[in-house]
């Protein structure tokens, strides 16, 4: 039911009303009784939070309404409000038939995996504590969370110049952003500001090809850099003074090595997915610093975030966390970062040009059965490469001398991804091969497996 973000599919299939009515009440009936309920700007996330927050309060849950709001905003608004937890209606960067529901806990982190699948029993076995008609929980909206966010966002940073910002708010719900890069004194120009769930202005989720407008906006004016966010702005991505868009791998080095620089503790730790780029393990090599890698999913790098050695995380999805700040990915609190970034060392072209990249890889395969599969290739690889070599966090990743190979199943769909990355052409075409070559025989072998009747 719970993938790495939450419940999210196709409205009307996979993600209904009742769906929604069933999480309400096993969120309250597994003892949450303040929950905060916000939702991005899909029209069909009234109907579902409606759903939901009539879920809570027939189990006798009180429930605070953050209205439509960015996803960062509605955990800020958990942990100022003292909520036992809170729950966002939202399918993130899927497109505009789709929606889904998000759990964050009291502290601000996502649900952890335990969590997730109490909730996920209760429902599969209609456990829920209805309330008499006299116990019912009630419900009152929130004051001014996103004024709040805002005011989180201007004490998190100091931005000395004004710079000039293009947002891209890809109709979703991030506008907070545009108004703390203002009240920040930054000349700040929109994009696609208008709320509007069937994101008409580009695909909700933020890439180098749905990027052109923010691209030729940028490269057309005196803008020092675009930003733009995904439906519910847990996403950030960027674009330099040129126009030109930032690898996400890079993105995720410039950040790391400034909160690194920072860090008050010795050694700092960046908290990264297995698949993240050498370059983020050289840049912060450079500084004393490391990465410790996590499963795939935001969720996982928030959670090895938690670490007191931690001093940021990032996906390179475009999900970045500052522990400090909060322990979500927050898609604002990213711009305004990356905005400070490029007022204190200089265009963010240049920041960029800095960062040594390597040649990397990255296909993505369809296939039936796809975890036997991967398991079958963890077996096979162990057998061929020392322990050392193989970290199998997530999926099945193998160290070679000259650079690595991924592979993992996706956590959404039915397909078998591989990423490979070395320091020259040759040898990440050589470790694709290899990879490629494991995935092939895996399955083969998969198909001569007789099926039982």
């Amino acid at each position: 039911m719970f993938g790495t973000s939450g419940i999210r599919g196709t409205v009307g299939e996979d993600v209904t009303a009742e769906l929604a009515l069933s999480v309400g009440r096993a969120v309250a009936a597994d003892g949450y009784e303040r929950v905060v309920v916000g939702r991005d700007v899909r029209e069909s996330g009234a109907v579902l939070s409606d759903a939901l927050t009539a879920g809570l309060r027939e189990c006798g849950t009180d429930v605070l309404e953050a209205g439509i709001a960015s996803t960062p905003t509605v955990a800020r608004a958990v942990v100022r409000t003292g909520a036992d937890a809170g729950i966002v209606v939202t399918a993130s960067h899927n497109p505009a038939p789709d929606n889904g529901i998000k759990l964050w806990s009291a502290d601000g982190t996502a649900f952890d995996r335990d969590r997730l699948e109490a909730i996920a029993r209760r429902i599969d076995r209609d456990e829920y504590d209805l309330a008499a008609w006299d116990g019912h929980g009630s419900s009152e909206s929130l004051s001014e969370p996103i004024d709040r966010h805002a005011a989180d966002l201007t004490a998190a940073v100091s931005i000395d110049d004004s710079l000039r910002v293009v947002v891209d708010v890809g109709n979703g719900a991030g506008g907070v952003t545009a108004r703390a890069l203002a009240d920040l004194g930054c000349d700040v120009v929109t994009l696609n500001g208008q709320r509007d769930g069937r994101f008409p202005g580009r695909p909700s989720e933020p890439t180098r090809e749905t990027l052109t407008e923010l691209a030729s906006q940028v490269a057309a004016t005196d803008a020092h850099l675009g930003i733009a966010h995904d439906g519910d702005a847990d996403r950030m991505l960027a674009v330099d003074e040129t126009g030109t868009f930032v690898p996400k791998d890079v993105l995720l080095a410039l950040f790391a090595r400034a909160a690194a620089s920072d860090a008050a503790v010795d050694r700092p730790v960046v908290a990264a997915p297995v698949g993240t780029s050498m370059a983020v393990d050289d840049a912060l090599a450079a500084i004393g610093a490391s990465v410790s890698r996590t499963p795939v999913g935001d969720g996982y790098v928030a959670e090895r975030a938690t670490d007191s050695r931690v001093v940021f995380g990032g996906e390179p999805s475009g999900a970045w966390i500052w522990p400090d700040e909060i322990p979500c990915p927050d898609g604002p609190l990213a711009a305004c970062k990356l905005v400070e970034l490029v007022a204190d060392r200089g265009p963010l072209s240049e920041q960029v040009a800095a960062i040594e990249t390597y040649p990397i890889r990255r296909q993505s395969l369809e296939v039936e059965d796809k975890n036997a599969v991967v398991d079958r290739i963890r077996g096979r690889i162990r057998d061929q490469y020392p322990d050392e070599d193989v970290d199998a966090t997530d999926g099945v990743y193998v160290d070679r001398d000259d650079g690595w190979f991924l592979i993992r199943a996706s956590g959404t769909e039915p397909l078998v991804r591989v990423t490979a990355e070395a320091r020259t052409e040759s040898s990440a075409d050589r470790l694709e091969a290899e990879a490629l070559e494991e995935l092939e025989r895996a399955t083969e072998a998969r198909a001569a497996v007789p099926k039982s009747d």
